[in-house]
């Protein structure tokens, strides 16, 4: 109904198979080429205060082999998860600077998608290393310190706010 488009024409939209229904509320023209991150804009739609954490930002900037079965999403503390049917979310609650420093906003599919810097995901990581796994912890360690646009400083800014740098700085030392 925002664009004008009445629900009536919508399903009859969806029934002729001009538009395919994504997740709830939310649909596709079937006529354009198919979504590069499907799980990451339905998310990015719908949970608008949501940024995108943990093995999610990971797979996205390729710092694991894991396939994420969920989209991990962070929000603000206090807040309402978001309502989403699919895709699968794990919604963890973030405050203060854990939560605001180190976003970047990335165009996926055309849709802003928030989502934490490498630094801050890494951080982020041994932060919740109980949950995700050391294993997966470990691999994006050293997955990033592969690269040559990491910056040791801002991964040790953040795991300063995590509360973790005591943590990351001899893993950090073994690789140099």
């Amino acid at each position: 109904m925002r664009l004008g488009v009445s629900r009536r024409a919508l399903y009859a939209m969806r029934d002729q198979g001009e538009l395919e229904q994504v997740s709830r509320g939310l649909y596709r023209v079937t006529s354009m080429p198919a979504l590069e991150a499907p799980d990451l804009v339905t998310v990015a739609r719908r949970a608008p205060r949501g940024i995108v954490c943990l093995v999610s930002a990971l797979a996205y900037y390729e710092l694991t082999t894991q396939v994420p079965h969920a989209v991990h999403i962070a929000v603000p503390r206090g807040s309402e998860p978001p309502r989403i049917e699919y895709p699968p979310v794990h919604v963890y609650w973030f405050s203060g600077a854990a939560y605001e420093e180190g976003i970047e906003t990335h165009k996926v599919d055309k849709v802003p998608l928030r989502i934490y810097s490498p630094e801050k995901t890494l951080a982020d990581t041994f932060k919740y290393r109980h949950k995700i796994g050391m294993d997966v912890v470990l691999e994006a360690l050293h997955l990033w310190h592969e690269r040559r646009s990491r910056h040791v400083e801002k991964l040790l800014a953040h795991a300063r706010h995590d509360r973790v740098e005591r943590i990351i700085r001899p893993y950090l030392e073994a690789i140099q």
